[in-house]
């Protein structure tokens, strides 16, 4: 088994590097100071240069060169005395440099030891947050305070990852208990239907076709609720075919299939299709067009009308229906684009629907990198305007 090397820490880290930087500083201004002051030290400003000396030695004048070689001598055997001082006092200082140097370098260490620590505190405070944080506890926040640096957008980035977390587990609870609750009831309905059928002793065949009927209404109910399901999360997964496809071909299907429920509930139905031209799942564009209309005819009033409506707009293209029915406030608009949300209060289906088919609108557009707006009609109803990114018409001949 290798051993675990544990490396040091960044408060550790930062203390080294910030001291190595001082002790690195201080060593070059003294060393720079130890230049200037060697040039400087014991000079005497009324001597001759080194030229000068040079000079007379090279070219003596006639007469006295003996006193010149003297002279030169002297002032040899003086510089050379300058030389010794300057040498001796810089070493005598040294030790002194060196002993000061080591203070600064340890007073350095502890002052970055302090101020690392200062700044690594939000860090330490991110890390105790996130380890508190589970699933039944995304309502932690690391809520930082002071001035707006990157550990503070950092700690704010944070928080807002949790926050869609928490947006995300509670709507996948909310999503789990209604999807339970609504496959519930149809079990309970086949259920509770033959115990009592089998629990009288004389059974007839009427009541037998009964529930059979009573059977075969639950068990559509389920299996539509299990499809919509189905398309939702074919819908959320991403992963969908991109090929063209044109709305005004998927609203006139849609419209062929709901005529005979749309003739039974006594809705009149227009249309004004033209030509809308899109790249994406061909499977799942009819089904947003589809669950569009259905939708419209379901939550409508007997005698009412269903207008679909298609076109290209804008190098966008637009699929628009509207219906009739009963008003709907602005402030419940959004929520009927949720999983089972209705407009009507409680969580009993009206007939033949499950509560999804504007959230499998929504999930298909989103999918597509469209968008979906829908607002209520003055005398009732609801207007589903779904506009996507228009493809070029000549990829659909």
């Amino acid at each position: 088994m290798r051993p675990i090397l544990r490396h040091p820490s960044i408060r550790l880290r930062l203390a080294l590097v910030y001291t190595a930087v001082l002790v690195t500083t201080c060593a070059a201004l003294l060393g720079l100071n130890y230049a200037l002051l060697y040039h400087s030290l014991y000079t005497n400003i009324h001597g001759p240069s080194q030229a000068e000396m040079e000079a007379v030695a090279d070219d003596p004048p006639p007469g006295d060169g003996w006193l010149v070689d003297e002279k030169l001598k002297s002032m040899r055997g003086d510089q050379a005395e300058v030389a010794r001082l300057r040498t001796a006092t810089l070493l005598n200082t040294a030790g002194t440099s060196a002993i000061a140097l080591a203070i600064t370098a340890m007073a350095g260490f502890g002052v970055s030891w302090v101020v690392a620590g200062r700044m690594l505190r939000p860090l330490r405070t991110l890390t105790a947050t996130t380890r508190r944080i589970s699933q039944d506890r995304l309502h932690e926040r690391v809520a930082l305070t002071g001035p707006d640096d990157e550990i503070k957008e950092l700690a704010d980035t944070f928080d807002e990852m949790v926050a869609r977390l928490e947006a995300s587990f509670a709507g996948q609870r909310r999503f789990v208990a209604d999807a339970s609750h609504e496959l519930r009831t149809p079990l309970a309905i086949v259920r509770t239907g033959a115990e009592v059928l089998l629990a009288k002793r004389e059974s007839t065949i009427a009541q037998w076709e009964a529930m059979g009927r009573r059977t075969l209404t639950a068990t559509g109910r389920a299996e539509r609720l299990l499809d919509g399901l189905l398309a939702l999360a074919r819908s959320d997964s991403g992963v969908i075919a991109h090929e063209p496809h044109d709305l005004a071909v998927a609203a006139a299907g849609a419209l062929g299939e709901a005529d005979g429920e749309a003739e039974t509930a006594g809705l009149s139905a227009t249309s004004d299709l033209r030509p809308a031209p899109v790249t994406g799942d061909p499977v799942l564009l009819d089904r947003l067009v589809r669950n569009l209309v259905d939708n419209a005819i379901r939550h409508n009033r007997p005698g009412g009308w269903v207008e679909v409506v298609t076109g290209h707009r804008d190098g966008t293209a637009v699929v628009t229906v509207r219906n009739s029915g009963d008003v709907v406030p602005a402030a419940e608009v959004d929520r009927l684009f949720e999983p089972f949300q209705r407009l009507a209060s409680g969580r009993t289906a009206s007939r033949g629907s499950a509560g999804l088919g504007l959230a499998i609108v929504r999930s298909i557009v989103r999918v597509h990198d469209g968008t979906v707006t829908a607002a209520p009609n003055a005398g009732g109803g609801l207007a589903v305007t779904v506009t996507l990114p228009a493809a070029d018409a000549g990829g659909l001949e």
